[in-house]
């Protein structure tokens, strides 16, 4: 069964917006969330800092180190997301790598992200066949642990992914890193309509989605888009809650308009 993630996501009209923040990369870092939800955000994606993010590109390392400098650990993105839960109307997805949830240990780590507010956890190192106990766990939490799916997946395996993905099934548009392109490759559309075609959930595409407009041909062929690099490159650069709150905003009338 998916929870509280794939409920919002379902209900929500198409297309889905789910906008990225790296978890204290700023002081008031949980502004930005605010700031998404009032600006059309359907859920918000938190991405938890980490020393080696491999799938991360150049944007969201930068981002992450600057948050890491902060001194910004585990306790410290918890404790700020358990402040503005009451606050939050949208879900809220955590992004981490493996390293972390094993180190802290499964059940503790699902448990603390419930208690903190969040619904969703993304572990892009974790593939389906590795899941072990963190699926089950996950759930129990009531966490909606979500699934990516890239270009060269088969189809076999796309349909294992698309059924024990919880929340939406997140469609990775290239088979690099994150970060921001210049065009949007055929190659994720049809990666999008696959999934499409094998889940009932939302099937979301990212890795890449940097524009209004990429973001409106991406819903030609998948229900919604995360937005992460664009939007912490903008961050890195200064900009603060209201600026960001606008570029979500053109994102989604951008994707409103292609609807």
């Amino acid at each position: 069964m998916s929870g509280q993630l794939a409920t919002a996501l379902r209900t929500a009209p198409a297309p889905r917006l789910v906008p990225y923040v790296t978890g204290g990369i700023t002081a008031n870092w949980t502004d930005y969330l605010l700031a998404y939800q009032d600006s059309g955000a359907d859920a918000v994606e938190v991405g938890l800092p980490f020393s080696d993010p491999m799938l991360d590109g150049a944007t969201l390392q930068q981002a992450s180190d600057r948050a890491l400098a902060r001194g910004t650990r585990l306790d410290g993105v918890l404790a700020d997301l358990a402040a503005v839960r009451d606050r939050l109307t949208v879900p809220v997805v955590v992004m981490t790598y493996a390293n972390p949830v094993v180190r802290l240990g499964v059940v503790e780590f699902c448990r603390r992200l419930a208690e903190a507010g969040a619904s969703g956890l993304i572990v892009p190192d974790v593939p389906v066949d590795e899941l072990g106990s963190l699926e089950s766990v996950a759930a129990v939490a009531g966490i909606d642990l979500v699934l990516l799916a890239a270009p060269s997946t088969s189809a076999g395996r796309l349909r294992e992914i698309c059924a024990r993905s919880r929340g939406f099934v997140y469609a990775v548009s290239t088979m690099g890193v994150t970060g921001e392109r210049t065009a949007l490759d055929d190659g994720a559309l049809t990666l999008a309509s696959r999934a499409r075609e094998a889940s009932d959930l939302p099937v979301l595409l990212g890795f890449g989605v940097s524009t209004p407009a990429q973001a409106a041909r991406a819903c030609r062929a998948a229900d919604g888009v995360v937005v992460a690099s664009a939007l912490m490159r903008k961050v890195l650069e200064g900009a603060g809650p209201d600026r960001l709150a606008r570029i979500v905003a053109d994102f989604r009338a951008a994707m409103d308009r292609a609807a």
